[in-house]
């Protein structure tokens, strides 16, 4: 199919023909684990790298290899790897890539999990890890300095909502000779594609807006071709074994038909409602990148067609007012995650950033008076019926 078709023409088609799988318009699950050979020669072949065919579902499945096709054309890359979960992805990069006494620079604001594996597992593992305001052209020159072999960050980051100029980092990055991830799971490739703006890698929790109905646990990693094959071939099959399973894999399929709808959807109500909060006189201050008050406006501006489904806001209360409006929500949800098709409200420092530790909250900004809200498909008056009250309540 020709890339310059759309990106939902793409979402829907790309990597698929019915008559593959006996005129089936939904593609087939396979769910075997093992895959057979029509001769001892064959299978020598295979293993020898010499014939491509499927072996072990751990390395490669049928239907794990029309999603990795689907998101690699989505993402303007050349090859993928779906994975178990987003951490999974991350870990399958890290282990295929780094090794004792490398030097690695990420920004100061990270999902929990992802802080943790950097602030305290791979300094056990010797690794160099350097945080810094990578949203801070002074600081990131800084930071990636000759010696540094990765850089990580999220745009925008959890759970502040700030940018990070990825072509910007991605240029001192190559300069340094380091290869520069991107976690792309708030924007997802129908806003945001960081390999075509000079990142090597894209990540993903596809559990979020990919998948976009809070019913699979799956990662990806999308870039060029031969540093995916060594992170499918040592990240995934020797060290993590972080392999998605084929109804997962599926499932994310499924997903993808609809993800530039959804994101419209999503981006338009959280931008119409991140308005509203802005105004209302118990909030001190909200975080999204749609809105003139925040702080990388011009490059949110520039590089992104619509700003996405999550909002965070500073109650003037801290974290008293930020329970209390927790617990006055009737129609949102309290829950981790994002992405899915009910809103859902969660207050990071006690709930998916509560692994920083008090000392490193203060040092990266992140306050107890901050909520953030995961903006659902529901009916954006409604939504915000529910959001009003609760800040009424609070």
């Amino acid at each position: 199919m020709p890339n310059k078709r759309g990106f939902h023409t793409r979402a829907i088609h790309v990597g698929y023909e019915p008559d593959e799988a006996l005129g089936a318009l939904t593609p087939p699950i396979h769910m075997s684990s093992t895959f057979t050979f029509g001769s001892a020669e064959d299978a020598s072949a295979t293993f020898a790298g010499d014939r491509k065919q499927y072996v072990y579902g751990r390395v490669h499945n049928p239907t794990q290899a029309l999603l990795e096709a689907r998101l690699a054309d989505l993402e303007g890359g050349t090859s993928a790897l779906a994975t178990a979960s987003g951490m999974g992805a991350i870990g399958c990069v890290i282990w295929s890539i780094l090794k004792p006494n490398d030097r690695v620079v990420v920004h100061r604001r990270l999902y929990g999990n992802t802080f943790t594996l950097f602030r305290h597992e791979l300094p056990s593992w010797n690794v160099d890890v350097t945080f810094a305001d990578l949203s801070d052209p002074a600081q990131t020159e800084a930071a990636i300095r000759p010696g540094t072999q990765l850089v990580f960050f999220e745009t925008p980051a959890n759970p502040s909502l700030e940018l990070i100029d990825i072509a910007a980092v991605s240029a001192i990055a190559r300069q340094a000779g380091a290869l520069t991830v991107v976690d792309n799971t708030f924007c997802t490739p129908y806003l945001q594609r960081p390999l075509e703006l000079g990142a090597d890698l894209v990540v993903h929790s596809m559990t979020k807006y990919l998948c976009g109905h809070g019913d699979v646990v799956a990662g990806a990693v999308i870039g060029a071709e031969e540093i995916i094959k060594t992170v499918r071939m040592n990240g995934l099959r020797f060290i993590t074994g972080a392999t998605i399973s084929p109804i997962a894999a599926f499932l994310v399929l499924r997903g993808l038909k609809t993800l530039g709808l959804r994101m419209e959807r999503h981006s338009h109500s959280a931008l119409r409602i991140s308005r509203l909060l802005e105004r209302h006189p118990k909030v001190a201050r909200v975080f999204y990148p749609g809105l003139q008050s925040h702080p990388q406006f011009q490059l949110a501006k520039s590089s992104l067609p619509m700003f996405g489904g999550l909002i965070s806001l500073e109650l003037k209360g801290g974290a008293v007012s930020a329970r209390r409006m927790m617990n006055n929500v009737r129609l949102t949800r309290i829950a981790v995650s994002l992405g899915d098709a009910e809103t859902l409200i969660q207050h990071p420092v006690s709930m998916t950033h509560s692994a920083y530790g008090a000392e490193d909250l203060a040092r990266f900004g992140i306050s107890s008076g901050l909520v953030r809200i995961s903006v659902g498909l529901e009916d954006v008056e409604d939504i915000e019926q529910d959001l009003l009250s609760a800040l009424d309540a609070a």
